[in-house]
């Protein structure tokens, strides 16, 4: 007898993964150049040319069974002090090498945490619109997902739904921002109303309610516009972030998860994360990327094409009418 669960993922893939695969069909049937896809999160703005000429020299010159060997569970440990040092220089954050556990991108990331803090019972909150396998990771992990409906307006939280939804059973609240697939960017108010709540409710309730902010889009913003970096405005804050989209590379799955330092029983939470990651199957991620990345710290592709275009969309949308 099989898992009914699993086969019914297996069988039943997402939305998003059915139109990915038939655009694969219809590409090899009339030509890719025929075939517009908009399902996934594929860039079509080319990894930076430094990425390239990083990977030629790290094959070249490195000794060979070192760069494919395994790594530590939780990443290199050099590699893991260099993002821990961009984030605290981006950020004013105080982040350390074993606050960073490196993974094969954000969905691995988001399997990790949600496994290593759940036990039977617990809850966690999402808010609409959002990625549809938040659903997956959560309930393969043995949690009932809570969803909020949007504010239609402007997309932002709302707040008041989202108070009432938080019970005794309420583990993590899912947030992404900005948004897939809205585009919204939570502001700071929102994100001071959120924290707001959820400190209160740990008084309430008596544990910790943990904020998973998941920002593989964190980079792709525009006029200026401020991208709260969590950890700054909750304790309790992990991030799961992926290089999938400043890098494009999403088929070479390379992300992290950072646990905040001022978490409570910070180092509780990372062993249990590498408990996770562990009992997940999860080894470790790609050597050569992780020393790629390493060096590409603070590359990041052509997002500015990203601006164009939506620049483009918007002014012909207008026109026909839209708002």
């Amino acid at each position: 007898m099989l898992s009914e669960k699993m086969l019914g993922l297996g069988k039943k893939r997402s939305a998003i993964r059915e139109i990915f695969e038939y655009g694969k069909k219809r590409a090899a049937e009339i030509g890719a150049d025929k075939i517009f896809d908009f399902s996934i999160g594929n860039p079509n703005v080319p990894a930076p040319e430094y990425l390239k000429r990083v990977l030629i020299a790290l094959l070249e010159n490195s000794d060979p069974a070192s760069l494919h060997s395994y790594t530590s569970a939780q990443g290199d440990v050099g590699v893991r002090k260099i993002i821990a040092n961009n984030i605290n220089e981006r950020f004013g954050t105080e982040v350390a090498a074993d606050n960073i556990y490196i993974t094969s991108g954000a969905a691995a990331a988001l399997t990790i945490s949600i496994k290593a803090m759940t036990v039977p019972g617990d809850e966690f909150i999402v808010f609409a619109p959002y990625f549809p396998e938040y659903t997956v990771f959560v309930e393969a992990a043995g949690a009932k997902v809570v969803i909020i409906p949007p504010d239609t307006d402007d997309f932002q939280i709302d707040l008041k739904s989202f108070e009432a939804s938080i019970n005794k059973n309420t583990k993590g609240v899912i947030i992404n921002s900005p948004n897939n697939p809205s585009g919204v960017v939570y502001s700071v108010e929102t994100i001071s109303s959120v924290c707001g709540i959820l400190s209160k409710k740990e008084k309430e309730f008596g544990h910790s309610i943990y904020l998973i902010s998941d920002e593989p889009y964190r980079e792709l913003v525009y006029d200026d516009i401020e991208v709260p970096y969590l950890m700054n405005y909750y304790n309790n804050t992990i991030v799961s972030y992926s290089y999938s989209k400043s890098l494009s590379i999403p088929g070479e799955r390379s992300g992290y998860i950072a646990v905040s330092p001022k978490m409570e029983n910070a180092d509780d939470m990372y062993a249990a994360i590498c408990g996770a990651g562990r009992a997940l199957g999860y080894v470790c991620a790609p050597s050569i990327f992780q020393q790629a990345i390493a060096k590409c710290i603070d590359q990041t592709s052509d997002i500015s094409i990203y601006k164009k275009n939506r620049d483009i969309l918007y002014e012909e949308l207008t026109k026909l009418g839209y708002k």
